[in-house]
């Protein structure tokens, strides 16, 4: 598997007035960077795309990205996943190509259409708004599940905790999936880093597909930065009846989430939070 990290040596600047900052205003110093290599998921031996990410849990991320395009949601569907060949200047195995393989009567996508996405955005190759209002085999609306307010407050800690990639870096984003129990409490199933938001949650979706728990019904997906229109798709067609982030939702993003009848949370920082959408699933205990 390719590197997650890799150390680089920089120039520290230290401007805090201290004598030795005086004195010695220039550091030399090791950091660790957060890898960003290209992902290409071939389809058979169809290219399908290529996506930017941070290299670890491929094949979550490819099955989550098939499953986020609306090509499959049962783990039967997908038959195999594979590194294939490919080498650096130097010889070494990139593991940068991921080939699925398919049950033959999936219904292939279009693979005429360049999906190309970078680390930040997860739909930069689809060609209109209405083509990724994918129809999805899920519903998040008919999830009867209930939480309380103080539980969804309490995972952004619990997530932040449990990123051991982000300590190391400063770099990734997270996703992580919380499981509400009839008792009320949250367990956390899966934890993602990665430097695309959007590859953070495929990953999620992809170890939940191939671990055979689609649809993600009674979970909490909570996300360390803000919760964009392609988040609530990717969480909506797993099946997820709540979304909640650190920061703000699009407004495009609450109109999905309506749409859907998923709950939305944003600006989740512990002490509060804001429900944009589906706030009928958020109790608050009654004053004794």
């Amino acid at each position: 598997m390719g590197r997650v990290t890799e150390r680089r040596r920089v120039h520290r600047f230290v401007l805090d007035g201290s004598a030795e900052a005086l004195e010695h205003p220039v550091r030399y110093r090791e950091d660790f960077l957060a890898v960003e290599e290209p992902l290409e998921v071939r389809l058979g031996h169809m290219s399908f795309s290529v996506t930017m990410r941070t290299p670890g849990d491929d094949f979550d991320l490819v099955a989550g990205f098939l499953v986020s395009e609306g090509v499959i949601w049962d783990p039967a569907q997908l038959i195999s996943l594979r590194f294939c060949a490919g080498e650096d200047e130097n010889g070494v195995q990139t593991f940068n190509v991921v080939e699925a393989q398919l049950r033959p009567d999936v219904v292939l996508p279009d693979t005429g259409r360049n999906v190309y996405t970078s680390s930040s955005c997860g739909i930069c190759g689809t060609d209109s708004i209405e083509a990724v209002r994918k129809s999805s085999h899920f519903s998040p609306a008919q999830d009867p599940l209930e939480v309380r307010v103080q539980v969804i407050a309490s995972l952004p800690d619990r997530l932040r905790e449990a990123q051991a990639v982000f300590d190391k870096t400063g770099g990734v984003h997270a996703a992580g999936l919380f499981k509400i129990h009839d008792d009320g409490g949250a367990e956390l199933l899966c934890l993602r880093e990665d430097v695309g938001r959007h590859n953070a949650v495929d990953k999620v979706v992809g170890w939940a597909l191939r671990e055979g728990l689609l649809p993600l019904s009674g979970t909490v997906l909570q996300v360390s930065g803000r919760a964009s229109f392609e988040l609530v798709q990717k969480a909506a067609l797993a099946g997820i009846p709540v979304l909640a982030a650190v920061s703000a939702p699009s407004s495009l993003a609450v109109e999905l989430a309506e749409e859907t009848g998923l709950t939305l949370v944003g600006f989740s920082r512990g002490s509060s939070l804001n429900i944009y959408a589906g706030s009928g699933r958020v109790g608050v205990p009654a004053n004794k």
